[in-house]
C-alpha cells in the first residue's frame, strides 16, 4: 500500500514525523513489530526561514525593517507533487485493512487530500477491497 499526494503541496517536517509516528503505532498494534514494513519517502530538504518582526511600542528603534531581511530557520519542509508517494507499507493480507487505517490516519496529519493506492497483492485480497 502507498499513500499519494492529490496536489502540490509543501509538508513540514513536523507533519512527516506526526503521520511516520502514528501509523507506525496503528500498524505495530495489530501486526506486531516484525510483520511490517513502513516507509517515508519524502525528505524535508527545503528550509524555511522566517524574517522576524518587533512588536509594540519603540519597535521602530530596535527592529531593522527590511536591512538583512533573509531570516532565520525556522524548520525544514518536503515539497510534494500531484501523485508523488509519501508513505508506504508492506504487510501481509490479513494486516491488509489495519495498513489502510494506519495511512488514512497518516493522510490527516498533511495538508493536502491523499490517495491510497495498493500496487501488489490483489489476487490476495479476494473479498477485501
Amino acid at each position: 500500500l502507498e499513500l499519494r499526494a492529490d496536489n502540490d503541496v509543501q509538508i513540514r517536517h513536523t507533519a512527516l514525523e506526526a503521520a511516520r509516528v502514528v501509523s507506525n503505532s496503528t500498524i505495530r498494534k495489530e501486526a506486531g513489530a516484525q510483520g511490517y514494513a513502513l516507509r517515508v519517502h519524502t525528505f524535508p530538504h527545503h528550509v524555511l526561514r522566517e524574517n522576524k518582526q518587533a512588536t509594540g511600542a519603540g519597535a521602530d528603534r530596535v527592529s531593522q525593517g527590511m536591512r538583512c531581511a533573509f531570516g532565520k530557520n525556522v524548520g525544514t519542509a518536503a515539497r510534494v507533487k500531484r501523485g508523488q508517494r509519501i508513505i508506504s507499507i508492506q504487510v501481509n493480507a490479513e494486516h491488509y485493512l489495519t495498513a489502510r487505517d494506519a495511512l488514512r490516519k497518516a493522510s490527516m496529519k498533511f495538508p493536502t487530500p491523499c490517495t491510497t493506492r495498493l500496487i501488489r497483492g490483489h489476487e490476495h485480497l479476494k473479498g477485501l477491497i
